[in-house]
């Protein structure tokens, strides 16, 4: 099982993390444009978000390739 690890960037990463990791790149605004969910959509924050990937499977999913796709870019944007 370690071995199918090894090269998925998503292995030891929190929601929460991964989540607050794309808010500081892409910001609610754009977050909401490129994830059409209500909770990055009205009122949104961390908290709330978390609470609704967490139950909902097929959003978590979406919010998990988006990062996936941007990957390289918000790792270089934190150095």
């Amino acid at each position: 099982m370690k071995k199918e690890q090894i090269n998925n960037p998503l292995h030891g990463i929190k929601l929460e993390v991964l989540l607050t990791q794309l808010v500081e790149h892409f910001d609610w605004d754009m977050l909401g444009n490129l994830i059409p969910i209500n909770c990055f959509l009205k009122d949104p924050s961390i908290k709330s978000s978390l609470k609704f990937l967490r139950r909902t499977p097929w959003a978590r999913k979406k919010v998990e390739d988006l990062y996936l796709e941007n990957y390289e870019k918000i790792k270089n944007s934190q150095q």
